[in-house]
């Protein structure tokens, strides 16, 4: 009898915790290798658990790219903020994202630096808190050390570590790719025997028409400002191949008010036509194929309240 040579798999669960623009998805971004979350400069941009998917040989790494937790106000955050924490449950390792120069800023800026820096420190000190009190471990990613004096980090380490429960540290900078590979192999090591979860070649459980939708959030956020970004969604509502191959897309955003529609729209569609563009140009990349996309503004007052525009993004709706 000839002894199967097979090599043994393993599989982990790592969830991202952090306050909003912690730098959770473009961590997520940078150690799956491909673009799975969308990024945006702005707060509270994930709306939903996402999943990307990472080889390395024959261990299978799962993130759970989740949305920022703060304090919840709308239905639609506690329904972010739950899915957060409950992306951390069965996970077989839990990782808290800190904006290292947001909690330096909280003791040290003034104006607005200052007042984002006290919110993502309160934020970040609530999620250590709530480890502690349940007694779980997780691992320390002081994100964003780019952006400071390399003097300045070692207080804040030493500091967040007298707070949490912390299993190891690590310093990175997402956004320049620095110490990535070391937080990688951490995660490889934590990963337990058994077989894959996704297909090797999957890199995200986000559904395509899921992902389209989500790219072109992530262009009106960049595009809108204030209030506007919060109150819209994004739907594809119609995914069809023409006889050339390329790709026909319909997207609906829904937005609150005639108001919000307005400015969607922009004067003379400027504002629509120009984030059409940019999302055309990026899914056209993403999916290596010419793509048409059409896109329609309509006011939806209560889909914050709707139990559909919930299910469409993978969320629960919170009491």
């Amino acid at each position: 009898m000839v002894e199967s040579d097979k090599q043994q798999t393993s599989c982990g669960f790592i969830t991202m915790l952090g306050a909003p623009n912690a730098g959770k998805s473009t961590l997520v971004n940078g150690l799956v290798g491909s673009k799975v979350s969308i990024v945006t400069p702005k707060i509270q941009t994930t709306r939903a658990r996402v999943r990307g998917v990472a080889m390395h040989g024959a261990c299978q790494l799962i993130y759970v790219d989740t949305p920022g937790i703060f304090k919840p106000k709308r239905k639609l955050d506690r329904s972010m903020v739950a899915a957060a924490w409950e992306g951390a449950e069965d996970s077989d390792c839990r990782a808290v994202i800190v904006d290292a120069k947001a909690w330096h800023d909280a003791a040290f800026a003034s104006g607005k630096e200052l007042a984002i820096g006290r919110r993502s420190r309160e934020d970040s000190e609530a999620i250590i808190e709530r480890f502690k009190q349940e007694g779980r471990s997780a691992v320390l990613v002081l994100n964003k050390i780019d952006q400071m004096s390399r003097d300045k980090l070692l207080p804040i380490v030493e500091e967040l570590n007298s707070l949490g429960n912390f299993a190891k540290t690590f310093l990175v900078s997402a956004a320049k790719n620095y110490g990535l590979k070391e937080l990688q192999a951490y995660f490889v090591e934590q990963a337990r025997p058994g077989p894959f979860l996704y297909p090797e070649d999957q890199l995200s459980d986000i559904t395509d028409r899921l992902l389209a939708a989500e790219i072109t959030r992530e262009k009106l956020f960049l595009r809108l400002h204030q209030e506007v970004p919060y109150a819209l969604t994004v739907e594809t509502e119609k995914w069809e191949r023409t006889k050339k191959g390329d790709l026909r897309l319909e997207q609906t955003i829904y937005v609150e008010r005639d108001g919000q529609k307005k400015l969607v729209l922009g004067r003379q569609g400027q504002t629509i036509k120009t984030v059409g563009q940019a999302a055309r140009e990026e899914l056209g990349d993403l999916f290596d194929c010419p793509v048409h996309l059409f896109l329609f503004v309509k006011v939806r007052e209560n889909w914050q309240n709707d139990p559909a525009r919930y299910r469409e993004m993978g969320l629960d709706i919170a009491d």
